[in-house]
């Protein structure tokens, strides 16, 4: 799991083949007098089917006042830890016609990333979402294409993308455009597909048809998420702490030293965490994605402890060059390793520059 997609969710703390084509050679050329709102909704959803999207939905843009009120708790509690730049722009977090002036639509997408592979059961453990290439640069990418074939097609339109970006509260335009509902671990729960897939979102000046809200939350009684999270960060009314959670403390974090208050916690995860993801009922449906952009780089599959303790500096930047994983920086998986290892901290006191949220598409 991603933390950060999470908290982009407000709650708490994760197809085909890329299709590469320019806005002349778009899916479908229509004659730009003759469509209406239904057609532009209908192409749309058919475009972001090709593109390798599993799902989407669309909802009108306006003001989320209710997650503002969640999110200003949640912050004022500090449960976004070391994460300050959770406390900036919070006008644009919800308020879509801040990122877009004269935003009508907010389109979210799902794409699968469940593995078809698992990791050597002698290694240390890596989040699912980070087996293949960086979803930020596979979804940017697509989405970007996604709007230059609405101008081509559509017409004059403004859109920004967004991929797991701070200003954005995804899982709260997943919800409102009835793709699923906020489960107890803060993730987007599908029926039919569960939580193994990434969110993206694009905002629009363009008029669609709007899906109904989701409306339900299946989860029940159901507390295997809360019982099994290795920390203690899922707390009531689907609040994950941020300051407790191990995404947050593998890769956000970037001192040098993991508090010694989780040491024996980590269940040997050293990038992220699927713990409260892979316990959860709802994800027996999960199938492995076709996308070939999400194809296990080998080494997450095939190294061993000793090999990721061997891994030098050079070797890390040339493997994962393309990966999520690269985020926390080399000298953030040896500390991580030392410390689900119990070995001794060493270095200097930071273990990664302090990454800010993702540039979106424009």
């Amino acid at each position: 799991m991603d933390f950060r997609a999470v908290i982009a969710g407000l709650w708490g703390v994760a197809g085909t083949n890329i299709v590469k084509m320019d806005a002349k050679t778009s899916p479908r050329r229509a004659k730009k007098g003759y469509l209406t709102r239904n057609d532009h909704t209908r192409m749309i959803k058919e475009w972001g089917h090709r593109l390798g999207f599993d799902h989407c939905g669309i909802a009108r843009a306006e003001r989320l006042d209710d997650d503002a009120r969640r999110l200003e708790s949640w912050l004022n509690k500090g449960m976004q830890g070391t994460m300050r730049y959770m406390e900036n722009h919070f006008d644009l977090r919800i308020d879509p016609t801040r990122l877009v002036p004269g935003a009508r639509s907010v389109i979210t997408f799902l794409m699968n990333y469940y593995p078809a592979a698992g990791q050597h059961p002698d290694a240390p453990r890596v989040a699912k979402y980070a087996y293949g290439n960086d979803y930020h640069e596979v979804i940017r990418g697509r989405l970007k294409q996604l709007l230059e074939w609405i101008r081509s097609d559509i017409g004059d339109v403004d859109g920004r993308g967004f991929v797991d970006s701070a200003p954005v509260l995804e899982r709260s335009w997943a919800v409102r455009s009835g793709l699923g509902w906020i489960g107890k671990n803060g993730n987007l729960l599908h029926r039919q597909a569960g939580s193994f897939h990434f969110i993206a979102t694009l905002i629009v000046d363009l008029e669609l048809e709007y899906d109904t809200p989701f409306a339900g939350d299946y989860c029940g009684t159901c507390r295997r998420c809360i019982e099994a999270c290795p920390t203690g960060a899922i707390a009531a009314d689907k609040v994950v702490d941020g300051s407790k959670c191990i995404s947050y403390f593998t890769i956000e974090l970037k001192d040098l030293l993991i508090p010694d208050a989780m040491k024996g916690k980590f269940d040997n995860w050293m990038f992220g965490c699927d713990t409260c993801q892979d316990v959860c009922p709802w994800n027996r449906w999960s199938q492995p994605t076709e996308d070939i952009a999400f194809t296990p780089i080998p080494a997450i599959l095939n190294f061993r402890t000793s090999d990721w303790e061997e891994l030098t500096e050079e070797g890390f930047r040339e493997i994962f060059r393309h990966s999520a994983v690269n985020r926390t920086r080399y000298t953030g998986i040896r500390r991580n390793l030392r410390f689900i290892d119990g070995s001794p901290a060493d270095g200097s006191s930071r273990a990664g520059e302090d990454d800010q949220p993702d540039t979106p598409i424009k």
